[in-house]
């Protein structure tokens, strides 16, 4: 598996406090079969010029000292679209040094001009990998369907089709339209895994899914290759109980 947002590099933002925080769950990762974990702290897009990198790659070569060796341990960030027009080009803005770089809205606004503001991105020559769009109030699947449209591929966060609320119905109905191109953790160093999705993906769907959705998708990303499309799927139901089943169990 490949997950290509998490917030384990230690004491940046609201994720890990700390590197002995961050090993527990990267040792917990490396039993699960995740290869490649992207590192993507919290950025503001208006303060991507002065983003701190070399910090951070230092605090990388910390963590890589006692992270299981299984794991390759990658830079990138979660980038809030607080402001438009901001050139996100440039090696150290993208996931691993790739051309795709990690975007995300306020969750209690999406710009007006979302659509556009992605168009604008991929136009610009990066691929914009919107974070969690189940997440964000007001989003239907016609919204995602637009954002797919104007360039941006869609990643969900695994904990997003657990519970029974509005963004569990809209995680369910992305899911089954075929509108989510892969899925991340977004591992705070709590409990959160890509494995739990990939499991269920495995028992509920079928192994391409599983694949596409936890680790082609995100390896074709990192390698500035375009995204494979995802076949819809359809669920019913109790199989939303088995993947609570399948969470609860890595408790």
């Amino acid at each position: 598996m490949i997950d290509i947002h998490s917030h384990l590099l230690p004491g940046v933002d609201d994720g890990s406090k700390s590197i002995e925080m961050s090993v527990p769950v990267l040792e917990r990762f490396a039993t699960d079969g995740v290869e490649c974990l992207v590192l993507t702290p919290h950025l503001k897009a208006s303060e991507a010029a002065s983003a701190p990198y070399e910090r951070n790659q230092g605090l990388l070569e910390e963590l890589r000292r006692v992270a299981p060796r299984t794991i390759d341990l990658r830079l990138g960030w979660e980038i809030m679209l607080d402001e438009p027009n901001v050139d996100l080009r440039g090696a150290r803005l993208g996931l691993g040094g790739s051309r795709a770089v990690l975007v995300e809205f306020s969750h209690h606004r999406v710009p007006m001009k979302a659509a556009e503001e992605l168009y604008r991105l991929r136009t610009s020559g990066v691929t914009p990998v919107l974070a969690h769009p189940e997440r964000y109030y007001g989003c239907t699947v016609e919204s995602v369907e637009s954002w797919r449209d104007a360039g941006a591929v869609i990643q969900m966060d695994t904990g997003g089709l657990l519970g029974k609320g509005a963004i569990s119905k809209l995680s369910r109905a992305l899911v089954e339209e075929g509108l989510v191109d892969l899925f991340s953790s977004d591992n705070h160093g709590d409990s959160r895994a890509l494995a739990t999705a990939r499991d269920w993906l495995r028992e509920v769907a079928t192994p391409q899914h599983a694949d596409l959705l936890t680790r082609t998708n995100a390896r074709r990303l990192l390698d500035n290759l375009p995204v494979l499309p995802v076949p819809p799927m359809s669920l019913g139901g109790g199989i939303f109980g088995r993947l609570r089943e399948l969470f609860l169990s890595r408790l």
